[in-house]
């Protein structure tokens, strides 16, 4: 296993780099993907800004931010004009993280965007007015392969792709793939598949080798050394409203998604 190193520190930032966590079957860690490993890259000096795309509001949730009693989230950014993107921001306890919340209002925009011009772009119109403040953007997307994520894929410069170490987890990334590509050849030419992020990793299961194992064959480099591996620490962390590299700052579950956001940084994924 390789020891990555810790990233220098950034001069400035912005512009950033979208990165889009995408998996259409639920239940593989993608909201605790983006929710910890945007924690790691803060702790690193990194602005990020997370994207609660889903209309579960679980990385908002995640955060301790109760969407639900807010005035304004990024339905309204999609859905009315005049809505300052900014304005719909919030700060986050994590120094470096802000997030753009959602709730279960989201789950109406996907039926009102098929009326609307260039209704695909609409979450990357959003986000352009805040580009140059982050260094990452990170947008949690919807576990399904609807018109939200084909948002959140024609924003994005990259997929990362967590996938839980269970074979029917590994049955829809052919899927998965497929509507990455079409969205390269018809919409966004510029997103890449950046890395498949191995997660719920048992070692003390022979099926979980073979599933990693199956995976590295099919998708070499693109897999992350970097393994998340199965803990309660998680759902704890996620009960308390935080990270948990705040919550239980020296736990193995803290400690490799600092492994993975230096990994990413690494290989050129985020500044």
């Amino acid at each position: 296993m390789t020891d990555f190193p810790v990233p220098a520190a950034l001069d400035g930032h912005g512009p950033a780099r979208i990165v889009a966590l995408c998996n259409q079957k639920g239940g593989v860690g993608k909201t605790t993907t983006s929710v910890n490993l945007a924690a790691a890259l803060a702790e690193y000096g990194r602005k990020v800004l997370l994207v609660d795309f889903d209309p579960q509001g679980a990385a908002s949730a995640g955060l301790g931010v109760q969407s639900n009693d807010l005035e304004t989230t990024v339905y309204d950014l999609l859905m009315r004009s005049g809505v300052n993107t900014k304005d719909v921001i919030v700060e986050t306890q994590v120094q470096g993280l802000d997030l753009l919340p959602a709730n279960i209002d989201l789950s109406a925009a996907e039926v009102q965007l098929v009326g609307e011009v260039a209704r695909e772009s609409a979450l990357a119109r959003a986000l352009r007015t805040v580009e140059d403040d982050y260094d990452t953007i990170l947008i949690d997307c919807q576990p399904s392969l609807g018109l939200l994520t084909v948002n959140g894929l024609v924003a994005a410069h990259g997929v990362l792709i967590p996938l839980a170490a269970e074979f029917f987890a590994m049955r829809g990334v052919a899927l998965l793939v497929d509507t990455i590509t079409k969205v390269q050849d018809r919409l966004n030419p510029r997103l890449t598949i950046d890395a498949i992020i191995p997660t719920m990793y048992d070692g003390r299961t022979l099926h979980s080798h073979e599933v990693v194992e199956r995976v590295r064959d099919g998708f070499g480099d693109k897999v992350t050394e970097t393994m998340i591996h199965r803990t309660v620490k998680f759902p704890d962390a996620t009960v308390a409203a935080e990270p948990i590299t705040s919550y239980a700052p020296n736990h193995q579950g803290a400690k490799a998604y600092r492994e993975l956001a230096r990994e990413l940084i690494a290989r050129g994924v985020f500044a």
